[in-house]
């Protein structure tokens, strides 16, 4: 059993100003745009003051590409897109970004930011973007880069091993429920052997570039330099990372290639964002900022997301008495008539107690519904969910104080077709890991508080902890 403390403390600490002059020589001559796409609204867990677009139209893109930020996220939600849409979206995306790219004379990077307990359309997006980009550009991507660290989610790649945090303890991913989901499962915890896993082959671990821990500790630029440099025919590299300032180390490194001609494509968690984007870290957002004041409407809370630390999170809320909490029955998605008579029903009740000032708590029965073994039909089956969760939102009638979705699929579907976002600036987080959208004016409610919960993140006092905040209870 590793002991999360232990292993931290088995590595030499490092000179942080050392790393921050390293990386500050190298960041302040790279000029290129950053684009993220995200396969849900979480990614933007880490980051603030950034804009993210909710579509990727030729006119979003070339915004983002306009705008004085050296970064911008799409969001795609593609992880509840079936494969084929998947290969669809990431191909008009890959066209428009090198088009705008040409006609600016700007380059890029592209950043594929996935789940940090590694679920998602790997290794299907970032090849899509690959073939896309060389067929359009006539240019050749040398490798692509694999970063899952993510500290505030207690996700740590440890000698190639890519471990979850789970109360002190690390646990290698291919043993935690995350490995088993029903659409993106797998079994390999070792990241060389999760991509010939996951690639079937193509690539093999023994073909995987490691960065190691030892030679980041050491800040050993020059040798991880060499590395990335002799990197091609889009092999893959792993890093380890224990801590961000592993991650500068390593984009000191890589930047330094970058700029000398070196080609890649990222597929990483939301921690590479951060430093990449060269993003300061900010303090938690408070109430203050987030209320209006006197506002007399209750807020709403969605919960759509069911892995385990969603529902124990859900059973430490159901403590706060203030809160009125609806079941929506998701099971009668199967019987289309009565699944919108439900809807109906729990949108209803929700609006009369968020009117009368009390805070509202929609979840979908925590049992799951399976059918067969079909992934594709039980993803679909998932988003019809997300939809009626959705249609609440879009129909409702009463403006709450603050939103919060639970889950990937429900969060953004929520904000981009239940609020009907656009464009939103991030503001920041509210806990760590977990974002707050400021949305614009063109939104169902404007400059709402939008607060998106991955469904993994937290300690299963957090959602309790975030909504005693904004309500100003005690428990």
């Amino acid at each position: 059993m590793l002991k999360t403390s232990e292993v931290i403390s088995s590595y030499p600490t490092v000179d942080l100003d050392m790393i921050q002059n390293e990386w500050s020589q190298y960041n302040s001559k790279f000029n290129h745009k950053i684009i993220v796409l995200d396969d849900d609204p979480t990614g933007v867990q880490t980051v603030h003051s950034i804009p993210v677009y909710t579509d990727w139209s030729y006119k979003a893109i070339e915004q983002g590409f306009q705008e004085d930020n050296q970064m911008f996220f799409i969001l795609t939600n593609s992880r509840a897109f079936t494969e084929e849409k998947t290969k669809q979206v990431h191909q008009e995306i890959a066209v428009t970004i090198e088009e705008i790219s040409q006609k600016y004379k700007r380059p890029y990077i592209l950043i594929s930011r996935g789940d940090s307990t590694l679920r998602g359309h790997y290794p299907l997006e970032t090849k899509v973007l690959r073939e896309t980009i060389e067929q359009k550009a006539g240019r050749k991507i040398d490798g692509e880069v694999l970063i899952p660290f993510f500290r505030e989610g207690g996700r740590l790649t440890v000698q190639n091993t890519h471990y979850v945090d789970q109360d002190g303890v690390l646990i290698p991913v291919g043993e935690t429920e995350f490995a088993n989901d029903r659409t993106f499962g797998y079994c390999s915890s070792h990241l060389g052997e999760w991509i010939e896993e996951k690639t079937k082959g193509e690539y093999t671990k023994d073909s995987v570039t490691y960065i190691s821990l030892d030679d980041i500790r050491a800040i050993n630029i020059d040798k991880i330099y060499r590395q990335l440099m002799s990197v091609s025919n889009f092999n893959k590299v792993v890093v380890n990372a224990i801590a961000e300032e592993d991650v500068s180390v390593f984009a000191s490194a890589l930047i330094k290639a970058i700029q000398n001609g070196k080609q890649f494509l990222f597929r990483t968690a939301a921690s590479f964002t951060k430093i990449i984007g060269n993003v300061k870290s900010r303090p938690l957002l408070t109430k203050e900022e987030l209320i209006e004041e006197n506002h007399s409407n209750g807020g709403l809370i969605l919960i759509g997301s069911h892995v385990k630390k969603t529902t124990e999170q859900l059973n430490q809320l159901k403590k706060l008495s203030t809160l009125h909490f609806i079941e929506l029955d998701s099971h009668l998605v199967l019987n289309q008539e009565k699944f919108k008579k439900e809807i109906d029903r729990v949108r209803l009740e929700a609006e009369q107690k968020v009117k009368n000032g009390i805070t509202t708590v929609i979840y979908t029965r925590r049992e799951l519904l399976k059918l067969g073994e079909d992934a594709e039909e039980e993803l679909q089956l998932a988003v019809k969910i997300s939809d009626g969760v959705t249609s609440i939102v879009s129909n409702f009638a009463i403006r709450p104080k603050y939103i919060i979705a639970k889950g990937g699929i429900t969060s953004s579907d929520i904000g981009t077709k239940g609020l009907g976002v656009k464009r939103a600036n991030i503001a920041g987080q509210i806990a760590p890991g977990i974002p707050v959208w400021q949305i614009g004016t063109e939104s169902k409610f404007p400059n709402l508080p939008y607060i998106i919960f991955p469904g993994n993140v937290g300690a299963p006092s957090t959602l309790k902890d975030i909504v005693t905040k904004l309500e100003g209870v005690k428990e």
